[in-house]
């Protein structure tokens, strides 16, 4: 067994606008804000609930030691070392409701080879997320080739 088995994965994301972006992220995708510690203009933590995930954004503010260490998709011409998965119940209507709030949609909605529906799109900063039907956490074997050319069942 792993030394930090047990614990939960929990994206934190920073944001110049991080008031502008929480009202953003609870119109076009949905999520609820659970918790704002705040002083000012600068958000220190939010934690946004969607379903029973959960992310948290930050100001990103220069000269903080974790600032120091990131940088805004808008710094490296848009792209991205990472990004969200969400699972969402109705893709198709989140779909269209994201588009509508102004979400710029990077791959289009289509079914998935590895099962169920989904689409990537960037935020109002871009930030880029995948919203899609299919669950990995319902769904724990993945089959990958190995080097032999065979199958390899990996299972978490």
């Amino acid at each position: 067994m792993s030394a930090v088995a047990g614990g939960n994965v929990i994206p934190w994301l920073r944001y110049r606008n991080a008031f502008v972006a929480i009202d953003w992220l609870q119109s076009a995708f949905g999520f609820e804000p659970e918790v704002i510690h705040a002083e000012g203009h600068v958000v220190h933590h939010a934690r946004l609930n969607c379903g029973s995930g959960q992310v948290i954004l930050g100001s990103a503010e220069d000269g903080t030691a974790w600032d120091r260490h990131m940088v805004q998709p808008d710094e490296t011409g848009g792209r991205e070392t990472q990004s969200c998965w969400v699972v969402v119940d109705d893709v198709d209507t989140h779909y269209r409701h994201s588009v509508a709030a102004g979400a710029e949609v990077v791959i289009p909605l289509a079914d998935q080879a590895y099962g169920g529906r989904g689409y990537a799109c960037r935020d109002i900063e871009g930030h880029l997320w995948w919203f899609g039907s299919h669950d990995p956490l319902e769904q724990p074997t993945l089959n990958r080739p190995s080097a032999s050319g065979g199958q390899r069942k990996y299972h978490h």
